[in-house]
C-alpha cells in the first residue's frame, strides 16, 4: 500500500468518525446544516398484548431490542468513541419504538451482520431488524417483513479517478466487493459471472479495501454507497445507474401479525404526515440528494 493510499484509508475512518461526533441527541452531521430529525416520545396508548408476542416481551421488558447496522454513514452509524447511533434507518427505529409504546431512548441496538439477520430474528436476539433489510420472497420464508420503507437499487462504488468504471456494463474481469450474505453479492455473483466477487463482514470493510487498491469496485444499494461518498468525496464516487430494486423493509419474527401490521400501520402514517420526509432530510438528505417519495406500504 503507498503511503497516498494509506493515508486515504485512515482519512476515511477518521472522517466517519468526527461525522458522527459532532451530531447530538440522534441528529447525524449537524455541523452540516438542516434540520434535526424529530424528537420521538412513546405513544402511552398503544396495547398489542392480545395479538403480538414480540410486543408484549418487550413491554415486560422495557424496551425493544433492534437489530442494525453500525458502519453505514447516513443510514445506520455507531460513533466508535461515543457509541452513539445515528442515520436514516436508526431515526426509523426510534420512530416505530416510539409509536409502539416504547420510549425510544431506552432501545437496545445490537450490531448483527448481514448473514445473521433472519437467525437473530428467528432465535429472539431481537424484536425487529432495521438495517437496509430488503425485502424478498425467500427471506419471507424465514422471518416477516414491515414496509417497505425506502426503495433503493444496487449501484457502485469506486475511486474518484477510475475511469474505466462507468456502470455495470464496465466491470468485467473487475473485484467486486460487498457484504456476506447481502442481495448485491448475490446478483453479482449470478448476473455478472466474469467478475471476481470479494466479500467481507460489512461495507466499511469494502470501502477500506476500494481505497487501498485491493478491490476495483464495492456494490450494494446506492443509498449506502453515496453515505460512504459524502464522507470521502475526494476520493470516491458513485457511478452509473441502478441495476436493481431494492425495497427496504423492518424485519419482524415470522408469524407475528398483529405486530406486522401494527408497524405497517405506523409507516403509512408517518410517511403522509411528514414526518418520513423530515427523517429523510436530516440523515440520507445531508448526501446531496432530495427526498424521493415515500413508497407504497405493501401488506400481506
Amino acid at each position: 500500500m503507498t503511503l497516498r493510499k494509506t493515508i486515504a484509508v485512515v482519512g476515511f475512518s477518521t472522517l466517519a468518525l468526527l461525522a458522527t461526533a459532532c451530531g447530538k441527541d440522534g441528529t447525524p452531521d449537524s455541523d452540516k446544516g438542516g434540520s434535526a430529525a424529530p424528537q420521538q416520545s412513546a405513544n402511552t396508548s398503544v396495547d398489542l398484548s392480545a395479538s403480538s408476542p414480540t410486543w408484549k416481551k418487550a413491554k415486560d421488558r422495557g424496551y425493544l431490542v433492534v437489530g442494525a447496522k453500525e458502519d453505514q454513514p447516513f443510514l445506520g452509524y455507531m460513533d466508535p468513541a461515543t457509541k452513539e447511533r445515528s442515520g436514516f434507518d436508526i431515526e426509523i427505529a426510534r420512530l416505530v419504538s416510539a409509536e409502539l409504546g416504547l420510549d425510544p431512548k431506552k432501545i437496545e441496538f445490537k450490531t448483527i451482520a448481514s448473514v445473521n439477520r433472519e437467525t437473530a430474528l428467528q432465535k429472539g436476539d431481537v424484536d425487529i431488524y432495521v438495517g437496509t433489510y430488503s425485502i424478498t420472497d425467500k427471506r419471507k420464508e424465514s422471518v416477516d417483513f414491515a414496509g417497505p420503507y425506502y426503495i433503493s437499487g444496487q449501484s457502485l462504488l469506486v475511486q474518484k479517478n477510475n475511469t474505466a468504471i462507468t456502470g455495470k456494463d464496465t466491470i468485467k474481469g473487475k473485484k467486486v466487493c460487498s457484504a456476506k450474505g447481502s442481495t448485491p453479492i448475490q446478483k453479482i455473483k449470478t448476473e455478472f459471472p466474469e467478475t471476481t466477487p470479494i466479500e467481507y463482514d460489512n461495507y466499511s470493510l469494502c470501502v477500506d479495501n476500494l481505497l487501498s487498491g485491493q478491490v476495483d469496485a464495492v456494490t450494494t444499494d446506492e443509498a449506502i454507497l453515496k453515505g460512504y461518498a459524502a464522507k470521502d468525496p475526494e476520493h470516491l464516487k458513485v457511478v452509473g445507474d441502478n441495476f436493481s430494486t431494492e425495497k427496504y423493509g423492518i424485519g419482524l419474527p415470522k408469524g407475528d401479525a398483529g405486530l406486522r401490521n401494527k408497524v405497517d400501520d405506523i409507516l403509512t402514517a408517518k410517511m403522509a404526515d411528514g414526518t418520513w420526509k423530515s427523517i429523510y432530510d436530516a440523515t440520507l438528505g445531508k448526501s446531496g440528494s432530495p427526498a424521493p417519495n415515500p413508497p407504497a406500504v405493501e401488506r400481506y
